[in-house]
Parts: C-alpha cells; structure tokens; sequence
C-alpha cells in the first residue's frame, strides 16, 4: 500500500462492536456498567473529600489512598461513558487520535497504579518495620513526590509505545470488536508487523509490573515477619488489619490484570463475548471496589467519610432553616 494510501487510511475513525455477538442485548448489559460508574465517581470522590477535610487523615498513607481514588476516577472516565455511548445510542464510531489517547490513558494509569501499590507497600513496611522513622522517612513532600514519579514512569514508558502503534498502517477492517480501543484487539487489525510494539509492550509488562510486583510481596514477607516476632498477642491482629485492605486491592489489581491479559492472548476456547465481558469488568469493578474496601477494612477512611456525611447533613438543615 502507498504511503498516501495508508496516511489516509490512519485518519479514518475506528468502530467499536461493543460485545460482539451480544448486540441486542447491549441496554441490559449496560445497566451494571452504568450503576458501577456511578459508584466509581461517588466512591472515590467521597474518599477524596474526606481525607481532604479531615486534618487528622493527612498524612502519607491517605494521600496513598487519594492517589489510586484519582487514578480511579481518570481510569474509568476514559473508558465507561464512551462504552455507555456505544450501548446507548449506537455511537460507535471513535476517532483515530481519540482511540490511542483512550488506549494511552488505560495503559498509562495501570502502570501508575502498580507504582502507587509499590508505594502504599513501602509505607506500610516503614510503619510496621521501622515506626520510630516513619515521620523523617515518609514526609508530605515525598510521597507527593513518590505519585508525581509513578506519574512520570508511566507516561515515559507507554510514550513510545503509542508512537510505535500510531506509526502502523492500519488498512483492514476499522471495526475494533470490542468496547474500547483494547490494545491487542486494536493491533490486530494492523496490515504491518507489528513485532516491535508486541515486543515493547512484553518488556514493559514484565519489567514494570513484575518488578513492582516482587517487591510488593518482599515488603509483605518482612512485614509478616515483624508482626510475627511482635511480643503482644493483640498487637498482631491490629498490625495485620492495617495491611488489610491494602492486600486487598493489590490481589484484586494484579490477579485481575493478568487474567484479563490471558484471556485477550489466549481465549482458551471461550466465546469472544466472554473474553470481551471480562476485559470491561476488569477496568471498570475494581475503581468502584477500592472505596468500598477502604470504608469496610479502614476505621480512620470509616470516620472520615462519617464525618463528611455529618457535615452534608448539617449544611443541608442550616439551608433548610
């Protein structure tokens, strides 16, 4: 194909089936998507009001938490309101440069958040391993820091990814058969080899999350081992159900990712619907479960956001006088 030939075809908008298979019940299925969006946003931002009012969950462990509710919140604008459209109204149809920038935001904010869960790791391991040095160690200053660096790893490592993806011609059918511009979903239709972005992406997975996952799980074994030679008998419990929550949504983010990863590589003998299904839940359930998980396992999270609720009451009866 000539290169004006294929210049023009990467100008064209893609088109995003949806469910495949499952088109004509696109309103009902829909329907969860929808009420997990609303969660999504009332969730995390009820989190982020709470912390941001509460002077006494200002420090370094919530700011963690504010980090993954605006990761939260970025991840799932990006991806639901664009899928609710395509169930909705039938509006499938998504520009070229809006399909990579979607496609960046998703990459982009997975590596961020597996930064913030090294981090939260981190934090928990100096609170439990070395509280004397807490307040030097993990100061205001630095873990901002630590988020802006998370921020800027994940742009600069799926910077160059999208170039690599936005450079192949894409001249086979513009139908995405999924409902979202999914990565390998999008590469497929590609008419050029795309071995060095395939090749990129598997370095990048397997460098960042691997590593970030290896030494989440040495924090959590030298965190283990400390609670363990703790010598109070009550300590142990109250120690471990800090960390709770954060295991939590470690398991849920990395078990999550990698099964929705295998499935878009292998489909095991699944119905494309299926593989499609699991991708959507995984990008959008875990930003409505997180807040739901700090509320439940965090008493500090837990009275911050009663806190918050009884100043909305009181503001509302003050106005209604």
């Amino acid at each position: 194909m000539s290169t004006t030939n294929c210049s023009h075809t990467n100008t064209l908008p893609f088109l995003l089936s949806g469910i495949p298979g499952l088109e004509t019940l696109h309103m009902w299925i829909s329907i969860p998507f929808c009420f997990t969006y609303i969660m999504t946003l009332l969730g995390n931002s009820t989190v982020l009001l709470a912390v941001r009012l509460d002077k006494s969950l200002h420090e370094p462990m919530y700011y963690f938490i504010c980090m993954l509710a605006v990761i939260d919140l970025t991840f799932s604008t990006a991806v639901v309101p664009k899928m609710l459209g395509v169930f909705w109204f039938h509006s499938r149809e998504i520009g070229f440069e809006a399909c990579f920038i979607q496609m960046f935001f998703i990459h982009t904010f997975t590596a961020v958040e597996s930064g913030v869960l090294l981090a939260m790791s981190f934090d928990r391991y100096i609170a439990i391993c070395n509280p004397l040095r807490y307040n030097t160690i993990l100061t205001s200053s630095r873990t901002i820091q630590i988020g802006l660096l998370s921020l800027a790893r994940g742009v600069g490592v799926m910077t160059p990814l999208m170039c690599l993806l936005t450079s192949l011609p894409y001249c086979k059918t513009r139908v995405v058969p999924h409902s979202y511009c999914e990565h390998m979903a999008v590469v497929e239709l590609a008419c050029a080899d795309p071995s060095v972005s395939d090749l990129y992406s598997l370095i990048v997975a397997t460098l960042l999350v691997g590593a970030d996952s290896v030494f989440i799980t040495f924090s959590y074994v030298m965190i283990l081992r400390a609670v363990m030679r703790l010598p109070s008998q009550e300590a142990r419990p109250k120690a471990l159900r800090t960390c709770g929550s954060h295991v939590s949504i470690i398991l849920l983010f990395y078990i999550g990712g990698l099964l929705s990863m295998y499935l878009q590589m292998f489909s095991f003998g699944l119905a494309p619907h299926v593989q499609v299904l699991v991708a959507d839940f995984y990008l959008t359930v875990p930003p409505m479960l997180n807040p739901i998980i700090y509320g439940v396992k965090m008493k500090q999270i837990q009275e911050g956001i009663f806190k918050l609720l009884q100043q909305l009451a009181g503001l509302g009866i003050s106005q209604a006088n």
